[in-house]
């Protein structure tokens, strides 16, 4: 794509964003590599460097191996999402809800940096789950990651849950484990209400998440993609982007 191409593709989204009157954002791990916490797929994706480490997200791998979960536990002692600050990308978004046209922020990433970034937080639906937070696999008890992580720092290895004693992990999903019925139906809904949906770094690879955006289209609305690296659903859209979000994302709005 030349200059010129990639100009007159920016204008255009540009005008579809500003005629849009309800926008439903759907965001991925490409939203978040400007503030320092690396995507999975891409070049420098963190199970491009290390195929091993998808093993840690893994459900069946992570129940089935203490092995695996107390490598899982020194890999969230050390995530860079602890120290990580929301970018110009997040912050595009912010402004498109105090202008009253973002209804709502459909996330696959578990960092809250949407809220970090003052998006509302009943804006936000976490696909994926959320890092800050512990669940025990046996009793459901959620608690603050805080709390198993400096026990992890205390010499716990693989932490087990302080209510029941099963096994303890983030409260985020991982391959092999259904998403929270009650979010997904949520974000169906959302998906289907807006009259633009704007995709802001995912690869939309990964279902059921990917396909709210035909879901979203199919109910009319108009598809912008904002993206890295092509996607599945590029097809879909009436606009495609590439380029670091922290640039595209404030051009457009």
């Amino acid at each position: 794509m030349g200059a010129m191409d990639a100009a007159e593709d920016l204008d255009h989204a540009r005008e579809l964003v500003a005629g849009a009157g309800r926008i439903v954002a759907m965001t991925g791990a490409g939203i978040s590599t400007d503030s320092g916490i690396p995507d999975f797929r891409g070049p420098n994706g963190l199970w491009t460097r290390d195929p091993g480490a998808e093993r840690m997200s893994n459900l069946r791998a992570y129940v089935g191996s203490k092995e695996v979960r107390e490598q899982t536990w020194q890999a969230r002692l050390a995530h860079p999402g602890w120290n990580a600050a929301p970018n110009t990308a997040h912050r595009a978004l912010v402004r498109l809800e105090r202008q009253g046209r973002l209804h709502s922020i459909i996330t696959q990433n578990i960092d809250r940096l949407h809220h970090q970034a003052g998006s509302a937080p009943e804006r936000v639906l976490e696909l994926h789950g959320t890092m800050f937070e512990t669940v025990c696999l046996t009793c459901a008890d959620r608690r603050d990651m805080r709390e198993a992580l400096d026990r992890v720092t205390a010499g716990e290895t693989d932490p087990p849950c302080a209510s029941c004693g099963g096994i303890l992990k983030s409260a985020t999903i991982s391959f092999g484990q259904e998403l929270d019925a009650e979010v997904l139906e949520r974000a169906r809904i959302a998906a289907q209400s807006g009259d633009l949906m704007l995709v802001a770094g995912s690869s939309l690879t990964v279902q059921p998440a990917a396909g709210l955006v035909g879901l979203a289209a199919g109910a009319g609305a108009t598809v912008v993609v904002c993206n890295a690296a092509e996607t599945p659903y590029d097809s879909f859209a009436a606009a495609v982007l590439r380029g670091p979000l922290g640039e595209v994302l404030p051009a457009l709005t």
